[in-house]
C-alpha cells in the first residue's frame, strides 16, 4: 500500500516515525522539526490513518509489508524506524519479519505482548457521532464528553474529522474496520525467533503499559535492547515530556 507522508529534513540518516491508533503523521510534527537538524524524519499516516488509503485488512502484518514497502519505494538505506504504541508494535513486527534492514528501532511505551481491549468507549462514541448532521467541532467535543472525560484525549480524536469536498464532516480514520478489528490491536506479536537489532524502548514512568515482568519477554525476542524511563510521563511520552523525549532521543540517535 503506498502511504502518505511528511518529511523534514533534508540532510542526515532517515528516521521513520509510525504513529499510534487514533493518530497521524501531524501528531509527531513538532518532533520532526526538532531533530530536522540532524536527520531526514519521514513521518507515515498508517493505512486506515490520516491521508493514507483504506483497508478491510488490517493488523501488524500487513502493516509491517506496508512499512517495507515504503523503505524500497523511497530506497532508504538502513533507516532507523521508531514507533509509539500501536506503531510500536508495527516497528517491532517490521524487525521480526526483516531483522537486516533497520540500522536499529525505537518503541514507544508498548510491549510486544498481548493487551486486551481498551478503546470501547471511545469507539462507541466515534461511532455514535452523526456526522451527516453534526454543524460544528464545538457539538462534536459535546458530544464525545458522554465517552470520554479527559479534553487532551477528545482534542486528538477531533484530529481526525474534516469537511469533504462537499463541505460535510467526515472521518480520516477507518472508524469501521478500526472498530471490527480493534482486538488485533492488541494481539501479540508473531514470533519466529529472536533478533539482535539495537531495539531502545522509551516507557512513561507513569504508565502501565510496560510492566517490570515484560522485560523478561522483550529481551527474549530483542537480547539487544534497552528500556530507558521518562519520569512524569504517561502512555504520551513525546506530549507529556516533549524535551526530556527529544533529549532521550537524541541519545539513542
Amino acid at each position: 500500500m503506498k502511504l502518505y507522508f511528511r518529511k523534514v529534513g533534508e540532510q542526515g540518516p532517515s528516521l521513520i516515525i509510525l504513529h499510534g491508533i487514533f493518530g497521524s503523521s501531524d501528531n509527531w510534527l513538532g518532533i520532526a522539526k526538532v531533530l530536522a537538524d540532524q536527520f531526514q524524519v519521514y513521518l507515515v499516516d498508517q493505512r486506515n490513518h490520516g491521508q493514507s488509503p483504506w483497508s478491510d485488512e488490517f493488523d501488524y502484518q500487513v502493516m509491517s509489508e506496508d512499512l517495507l514497502e515504503f523503505i524500497q519505494e523511497h530506497q532508504l538505506v538502513k533507516p532507523i524506524i521508531l514507533g509509539h504504541s500501536m506503531g510500536g508494535k508495527v516497528v517491532m513486527q517490521f524487525a521480526l519479519n526483516h531483522p537486516d534492514i533497520a540500522q536499529k528501532m525505537i518503541v514507544v511505551d508498548i510491549a510486544p505482548k498481548f493487551y486486551p481491549v481498551h478503546h470501547t468507549a471511545i469507539l462507541e462514541g466515534l461511532n455514535s457521532l452523526d456526522l451527516k448532521n453534526l454543524a460544528s467541532r464545538t457539538e462534536a467535543n459535546e458530544h464525545l464528553k458522554r465517552f470520554e472525560e479527559k479534553e487532551g484525549v477528545r482534542q486528538f480524536l477531533l484530529k481526525n474529522l474534516y469537511r469533504n469536498d462537499q463541505q460535510e464532516f467526515a472521518w480520516r480514520i477507518n472508524v469501521k474496520v478500526i472498530t471490527k478489528n480493534i482486538d488485533v490491536v492488541g494481539h501479540e506479536l508473531w514470533v519466529k525467533n529472536s533478533v539482535n537489532i539495537p531495539a531502545y524502548f522509551i516507557k512513561g514512568a507513569e504508565s502501565h503499559y510496560i510492566q517490570p515482568e515484560d522485560e523478561r519477554y522483550i529481551a527474549e525476542i530483542f537480547p539487544n535492547f534497552e528500556l530507558i524511563e521518562v519520569p512524569q510521563a504517561g502512555h504520551w511520552v513525546q506530549a507529556d515530556q516533549p524535551e526530556a523525549f527529544v533529549e532521550v532521543l537524541r541519545s539513542i540517535l
